[in-house]
């Protein structure tokens, strides 16, 4: 089996070593802990300390300060002070990146320290260089005499540090032995957590963030392996996040993806949601997050006997799973097809001509964004005949997006084919002869066949075998596999291996069944897509289906498997900042929102701007007070720009690269 931290299949909580911060202890049996960084200049001691308190009352756990040069550290001592006047008690964790002597300054004013090792002992420059093995060990012994007084006084003076590698800020020299990789941000890490273990000094925690969540997700896990496998310290505490999240529900949907994906792993011990907002609103959906974990966590999926194959060739890469390309209706699912999105409706509506026209009216506030099937629940046979008057509506009013039934296999031989697809539930109780029935029931009316395994871990192989051959049996070939599991996450996982183990390449189906919920909705789909499963999503289509269907088009595009939007790269916002960053990307966002697949990175500043915009086309990064820098890619094209000016340069420079269009 391709190594995992965990089992993949009936993932429990990862044990760490405890690492207390202040009185906040982290890891262990610890809660998940609820963090955020204040977004005030810190050497604003008065407008830092109210934000602080608000994040406080609002459940924040930790916060994080930055402190970019010599004198914002110095202000740590007079905001500790002021909250201990105001008898505000929580932990500080002081922000370094480039300053080394800032950080021995806010060593004595907080409990954590935060050190970036892409920045703290070296300073980019985007250079090419080939290293020989003694000009790397002598770069990393540079590296450690940097490093190695921070943490010497942390251990005097019993704080803790936070190993907080980014994938946007990768030093050179990682870069050109190690490439912009998972593995590079691993290696970055693991160089510094050298010099605290030399030096005795185990009070340490990690984070491995990237805007992309698929990057983050292999960045962690890989972590986790190389951590756990070390001798020394144990297995550390993971900070969990996904750094320029964005906004708005994009920026919280990203999130989940990353940060939910990674808790369902087992991994993760402090969490932060980075918003372009006040963050405050960062905590409710952080809390959100813990809340659905610990409760994964205190009731996870039994094991299952091990299957004979991996699910995915490489967990620490992202590769879409080989499956079956197949037809329903008008529409190619599986194969090279994009993920699909289909709607749930639940039993078939009264009035079926204004159901369809309602439906159709609610997609209708989304054009761009197409409705690829509906599915129906069909009962008996008065909700057949409901089924058919809505289906010949539906196909009068819209004429589009294949419509599936779901019905007991003993129901389906009187379908008679009115569905371009069937789903026919399998459960221990279902008979074979009636999955049999089902199977060539469909076959003969032209119906692709969706089979939804109901099991326990330890039997869901075996069911699997039961519609695999009752749909043999049929020689019926447009077969899809779905699951409606307690354990969405770690059951498709389960269900993959086995249809590999099989040598076969059914088509999966991912099928979010709670109420219609953001959050939930990005881990349960999220998560799978990320690892490179699933060829359809279906969400429940609720009270507003065109709301619904822009879920389940934001999940995608957050798990980078379809662009329907513009793509918004926008970090935080901090005491680093040099321009309003909330106002200037919803400012940014109204103008440009309309260029579908074109990715935009907002940047506070350089720490990780060029970095992180890796995969953007276009970047705006404050470059100094009132100015700005564009980029075209990672190459920047005009520099120290007036911030009256930006906007409208950012715009003539998308128009000179040939990616604007004009607004409808």
């Amino acid at each position: 089996m391709t190594r995992f931290p965990g089992n993949p299949f009936a993932p429990r909580r990862r044990r760490t070593r405890v690492v207390a911060v202040g009185d906040v202890a982290l890891g262990g049996d610890q809660p998940i802990r609820v963090q955020s960084m204040t977004t005030t200049d810190t050497r604003d001691v008065a407008a830092t300390v109210e934000q602080i308190e608000r994040l406080v009352d609002a459940g924040c756990e930790i916060v994080r300060v930055t402190a970019p040069s010599n004198r914002d550290a110095e202000a740590l001592g007079d905001i500790r002070a002021e909250l201990e006047r105001r008898r505000v008690r929580v932990p500080l964790v002081a922000d370094i990146h480039f300053t080394p002597n800032a950080a021995m300054i806010a060593a004595e004013a907080v409990e954590k320290v935060r050190v970036n090792p892409g920045n703290y002992a070296d300073k980019k420059k985007f250079e090419i260089r080939e290293y020989s093995d003694v000009q790397y060990a002598e770069e990393l012994e540079r590296v450690a005499d940097r490093f190695r007084p921070l943490v010497r006084r942390c251990r005097e003076l019993g704080r803790a540090i936070r190993i907080g590698t980014n994938h946007g800020s990768l030093s050179d020299r990682i870069m050109n032995r190690y490439g912009d990789t998972p593995l590079g941000m691993v290696e970055s890490a693991l160089e510094f957590l050298d010099v605290c273990e030399a030096e005795g000094f185990l009070d340490v925690v990690f984070s491995m963030k990237a805007s992309n969540p698929q990057v983050a997700i292999q960045a962690y896990r890989l972590l986790a392996v190389r951590l756990d496998g070390r001798e020394d310290g144990g297995p550390y505490p993971l900070h969990v996040g996904v750094t320029e999240a964005g906004d708005g529900e994009d920026g919280r949907i990203k999130s989940a993806i990353g940060i939910g994906s990674l808790l369902e792993d087992g991994l993760g011990d402090t969490i932060r949601v980075s918003l372009t907002e006040d963050p405050v609103q960062e905590i409710p959906v952080a809390r959100a997050l813990a809340r659905s974990a610990e409760a994964h966590w205190a009731s996870p999926p039994p094991a299952a006997p091990e299957p004979g194959a991996d699910f995915v060739d490489d967990p620490f890469s992202h590769r879409r799973r080989v499956s079956t390309s197949l037809r329903w209706g008008d529409v190619d699912l599986g194969g090279d097809a994009p993920v699909r999105v289909e709607l749930d409706l639940g039993p078939p509506p009264d009035g079926a001509e204004d159901a369809a026209r309602a439906l159709a009216a609610s997609l209708a506030e989304h054009p761009d964004l197409a409705c690829e099937g509906l599915r129906l629940d069909v009962g008996d046979q008065v909700a057949i005949a409901r089924a058919d008057s809505f289906s010949q509506a539906w196909n009068r009013v819209a004429g589009r997006a294949p419509i599936a039934w779901r019905m007991p296999a003993a129901l389906a031989p009187q379908a008679k084919g009115r569905a371009a697809c069937w789903v026919i539930p399998v459960t221990a109780a279902a008979p074979d002869d009636a999955l049999a029935d089902a199977a060539v029931a469909a076959a003969a009316g032209g119906a692709a066949l969706e089979w939804c395994v109901t099991a326990e871990p330890a039997d869901l192989a075996t069911q699997i075998d039961r519609a695999r051959r009752a749909s043999g049996a049929a020689n019926h070939v447009r077969v899809l596999l779905s699951l409606d599991t307690r354990w969405p996450v770690p059951m498709t996982r389960l269900a993959a291996a086995v249809l590999r183990d099989r040598g076969a390449a059914l088509p999966l189906v991912l099928v979010h069944r709670a109420p219609l919920g953001a959050l939930e909705a990005a881990v349960e789909l999220g998560a799978p897509l990320c690892d490179g499963l699933g060829d359809a999503v279906v969400v429940p289509a609720g009270e507003d289906p065109g709301d619904a269907l822009a879920l389940a088009y934001r999940v995608l595009q957050g798990a980078r498997q379809r662009t329907s939007w513009t793509e918004f790269i926008s970090c935080p916002s901090c005491g680093r900042t040099l321009f309003d960053l909330e106002e200037t990307t919803a400012r940014i966002k109204a103008q440009t929102k309309h260029l579908k697949g074109v990715k935009i990175a907002i940047m506070g500043c350089i720490v990780n701007g060029p970095g992180e915009m890796a995969d953007a086309d276009f970047g705006y990064v404050g470059s100094g007070p009132g100015r700005v820098n564009l980029y075209v890619g990672q190459e920047c094209v005009e520099r120290h720009v007036p911030a009256a000016d930006a906007d409208r340069k950012l715009i003539e420079l998308i128009r000179r690269e040939g990616a604007w269009v004009d607004p409808r």
